[in-house]
């Protein structure tokens, strides 16, 4: 049986829509899941605006198994996700003892400063989620997790999420790629794939030393399935008189 399990990434942040900031987590949090049997169903990327994360989040928990945020936890006064997670769930928006105690214990209680306590300002009966790089933690409320914006906090915050999410059928996966056009295979990509239950293929052109080419990924929850629609892809291929190389083009 193919359990699926689904999840969403809102990636908030005016620096990441204006292009001065570049998005470093997506690629990142893709695979960790992937890994983990979780399909990265959605990604939205949305500005610093409170309704706007308010709506995001509450649609988005609805909707999917497992809901990701990133950006707008840190001390400023444009960081204003944690506090609209709390207005999306209806709970008060508090200063959290044990995140002002592990900022405490790790920036010195003289130095922990008006606006560095802003990052223990936690909304009620969230459970933290550590940060072992600089300490400011991350939160879990019910099946929504709000993750830093900086990559290697929110790399290292996933090393406590990880025990908290469950995951699914893992996807398997298997590529080839051509050096022709996508779309002399469009008809055979389709008629294959709607064999499979399970089964999808995605088409990748490229450019490369002075040709066009395809790459062909298939993916399934069932190893099975990847395994046939494959010899049948390559068989299809070599009657169309072309020549097929292994794994995606390098």
């Amino acid at each position: 049986m193919v359990k699926k399990v689904k999840a969403a990434l809102i990636i908030i942040g005016d620096e990441i829509l204006s292009g001065r900031t570049h998005d470093a987590n997506l690629n990142y949090i893709a695979k960790w899941l992937g890994d983990l049997g979780i399909i990265l169903d959605e990604v939205r990327v949305i500005p610093d605006v409170d309704k706007r994360i308010v709506d995001t989040v509450n649609e988005c928990r609805s909707i999917f198994d497992y809901v990701f945020t990133t950006g707008g936890i840190g001390p400023t006064h444009d960081d204003i996700t944690a506090k609209n997670v709390a207005i999306a769930f209806g709970v008060e928006f508090l200063l959290n003892e044990e995140a002002r105690k592990l900022l405490e214990d790790n920036m010195g209680k003289g130095n922990l400063t008006e606006a560095r306590l802003r990052m223990a300002m936690i909304p009620e009966g969230a459970s933290l989620i550590k940060n072992p790089v600089s300490a400011a933690p991350g939160f879990q409320m019910e099946n929504v997790f709000v993750l830093a914006g900086i990559p290697v906090v929110m790399q290292s915050m996933l090393l406590d999420v990880e025990d908290r999410i469950s995951g699914g059928s893992k996807i398997s996966s298997k590529a080839i790629h051509v050096f022709e056009g996508e779309s002399v295979f469009a008809d055979i990509l389709a008629e294959i794939e709607d064999h499979f239950e399970h089964l999808t293929i995605g088409s990748y052109p490229f450019y490369k030393a002075g040709s066009y080419g395809a790459t062909f990924v298939l993916r399934s929850a069932v190893p099975q399935e990847v395994d046939q629609a494959l010899s049948i892809l390559k068989e299809r291929i070599l009657e169309q008189g072309s020549e097929i190389f292994g794994g995606e083009a390098p």
